[in-house]
């Protein structure tokens, strides 16, 4: 599922009703993640059970934790992931919005605000959406 599909049609209040807590924003990350069923990346194995954080899965052969954010765009994300969601829907619905406007409105600081919506441009731009996100292709960049 694209971000820009996610995001779709939501005005302000609707945004606001159906993303405000982080516990449906993290469920809506999961099931995107895990919608053609868990894999485990260490061992490649299926079966999995709750791991120790909210929406995670951790592996039943060798006990790998894997959080719901992990290699997604929102992966080492250290801003609550409610404002990553807003964010993210700022910027699918405005693309040409402004770091200093989205630090504004959302009282975050504004090279935060700039990283973030750089990385939601790129997965725009690739059509990956919350899909995994390269982090190896960046890491050189940074």
């Amino acid at each position: 599922m694209s971000l820009s599909h996610l995001f779709k049609s939501l005005d302000s209040s609707a945004f606001s009703d159906r993303f405000s807590d982080a516990d449906v924003c993290l469920s809506v990350i999961a099931e995107e993640k895990w919608r053609d069923g868990y894999v485990c990346r260490k061992c490649g194995n299926t079966n999995y059970c709750s791991g120790k954080t909210p929406h995670s899965r951790r592996c039943t052969r060798c006990k790998t934790d894997e959080s719901a954010t992990a290699h997604t765009i929102f992966h080492r994300c250290r801003i609550p992931i409610t404002d990553a969601f807003e964010i993210a829907w700022m910027v699918c619905s405005s693309p040409g919005i402004s770091s200093y406007e989205l630090s504004r409105r959302l009282e975050t600081r504004q090279m935060t605000c700039w990283k973030f919506k750089k990385r939601i441009m790129e997965c725009l731009e690739e059509g990956t959406g919350l899909e995994l996100y390269d982090f190896s292709m960046n890491k050189s960049n940074s």
